[in-house]
């Protein structure tokens, strides 16, 4: 039995949450928009996700955790996208997000965009990025048929339903935050509860460093630039389509606040960093707050290390 510690959020309305992000990208980006439309339909291109839409009783589930990887990974930590939509009160409900695979399905570790239906009716439209060979550094963006995800899940759980969201593009990057952290930094400057926030966003033109995980490190990781030595990053090209999951402020549950996975068509994916073409980029996304927060299995021995 896993744990679950479900955390009611005190959720604000749109209006004040699209000011926030407005006084935050007016100091990052040249150009941006901020506004609230109806969810299009994210089954279709260029989105391409399981869930037609945001809405109905939306979650934020932070599962397992960095600590499950890092100085050491604990393989055994294995989960299941339908256990977790249960433990949130969401079955068959959706889910998209950033996890690692299970590795003892794909035979090591990768970066996983999670994308499906849970229950009966389920359907799995997740796509994984894995480094093919150690020893270099090549890489394949491939689909990955599994309910079953690894060490740690940070996920946007909801009914899939139409309705409102917040709709942001922005362009030609001017300061130093990436697109998500941009937004977090206005949520957590102007709010004194936490908010948590899931959806999707389009980096349309531009390129962006990502990083990959390799197979897992022999020796134990300790700090940062262990961390580092051990990633592979690639400087890869948009468009690329992630899911991201973040929270401004973490409210005693031991949180990772932020996490965006990402893949393409073209064969590129991986672990979101920042964008690295400031005069070309252009970001689109679609966006909506959680109800709650569902903290599950968190590791009993923790640490900061590696949350980035």
């Amino acid at each position: 039995m896993l744990s679950v510690t479900k955390h009611a959020l005190k959720k604000p309305d749109f209006a004040p949450v699209c000011k926030s992000f407005e006084k935050s990208l007016a100091a990052n980006y040249e150009e941006f928009k901020v506004e609230v439309v109806d969810c299009p339909d994210l089954t279709a291109a260029p989105w391409k996700l399981a869930l037609p839409g945001l809405g109905g009783e939306p979650c934020v589930a932070d599962v397992g955790g960095v600590p499950n990887l890092i100085p050491t990974p604990n393989v055994e930590k294995q989960y299941n996208l339908d256990t977790v939509a249960e433990l949130c009160g969401l079955s068959d409900g959706y889910v998209i997000g950033a996890s690692a695979v299970a590795s003892k399905l794909l035979g090591k570790n990768a970066e996983l965009v999670n994308n499906g239906k849970t229950g009966k009716d389920g359907v799995v439209k997740s796509m994984y990025t894995k480094i093919i060979d150690d020893k270099g550094n090549d890489y394949e963006c491939k689909e990955y048929p599994h309910n079953e995800f690894g060490l740690l899940g940070n996920l946007f759980l909801c009914r899939g339903l139409p309705g409102k969201v917040i709709h942001v593009t922005a362009k030609i990057r001017k300061g130093s935050l990436n697109f998500i952290n941009c937004l977090n930094k206005g949520l957590t400057e102007d709010f004194t509860d936490p908010v948590a926030v899931g959806g999707t966003f389009l980096l349309t033109n531009g390129k962006a460093k990502l990083h990959v995980m390799p197979g897992f490190s022999c020796s134990p990781l300790h700090t940062e630039d262990d961390i580092n030595n051990w990633l592979r990053f690639h400087e890869m090209s948009g468009p690329l389509t992630h899911t991201s999951v973040f929270v401004s402020k973490d409210p005693g549950l031991d949180l990772r606040l932020e996490h965006s996975h990402c893949f393409s068509d073209h064969g590129d994916g991986g672990h979101y960093h920042f964008d690295t073409t400031p005069d070309t980029v252009c970001y689109e996304g679609y966006f909506n707050l959680a109800d709650n927060i569902c903290r599950i299995d968190p590791p009993e021995v923790t640490h900061l290390i590696g949350r980035d």
